[in-house]
């Protein structure tokens, strides 16, 4: 299988869908040779939305899957979930899909928002939806309050990893940031 090497020092290069798709597929090849179940619900944990923004049928089959671990033989689990896998990342992610997981993803913070910070991120998720802004700038606006909420969970989540635009500045840098120093 292909090894993911992009030339960070090219401001050009863009991560493909396959390239995506491949880096998720080595991960869980790295699962199968541990021959472990936690290594499996870590994976499983960890690619939640990114599985979410590919087909939510194959994740919600995955997620049975994963379930099923004290009722069929593990080997048979492994390759029943790379098999759904492999169709869930084989399907493209749209730009409805990636608005679907940027909704999930809002309602971990939804109560701790002000009015304002509803609003702008409302706002970005429209203009994403109108082609605006690329899913990698809009994840790369939600990153800072990931941290400021401490949220471990999300912060582990290869979709943020993968889908990000460390190119883009964000909302929250528009703050003036000596005010936090």
């Amino acid at each position: 299988m292909a090894k993911l090497n992009p030339n960070f020092n090219d401001k050009d290069y863009k991560i493909s869908e396959k390239d995506i798709s491949d880096y998720v597929i080595q991960r869980f090849e790295d699962v199968k040779s541990s021959n472990k179940y936690k290594n499996m619900l870590a994976f499983h944990t960890a690619n939640k939305f990114m599985l979410m923004a590919h087909d939510q049928v194959e994740l919600k089959k995955l997620g049975s899957i994963v379930a099923s671990h004290k009722k069929i033989p593990f080997s048979e689990i492994l390759q029943e979930y790379e098999n759904h896998l492999r169709i869930a990342m084989g399907k493209p992610p749209t730009i409805k899909t990636h608005s679907n997981v940027i909704m999930h993803i809002f309602g971990y913070f939804l109560k701790h928002l002000d009015q304002n910070e509803k609003r702008i991120f409302l706002n970005s998720l429209e203009q994403f939806r109108e082609g605006k802004k690329t899913i990698g700038e809009i994840l790369l606006e939600i990153s800072p309050i990931i941290y400021r909420f401490d949220n471990i969970y999300l912060a582990s989540q290869t979709y943020f990893l993968l889908y990000s635009d460390i190119e883009h500045r964000t909302i929250f840098q528009s703050v003036n940031i000596k005010e936090y120093e």
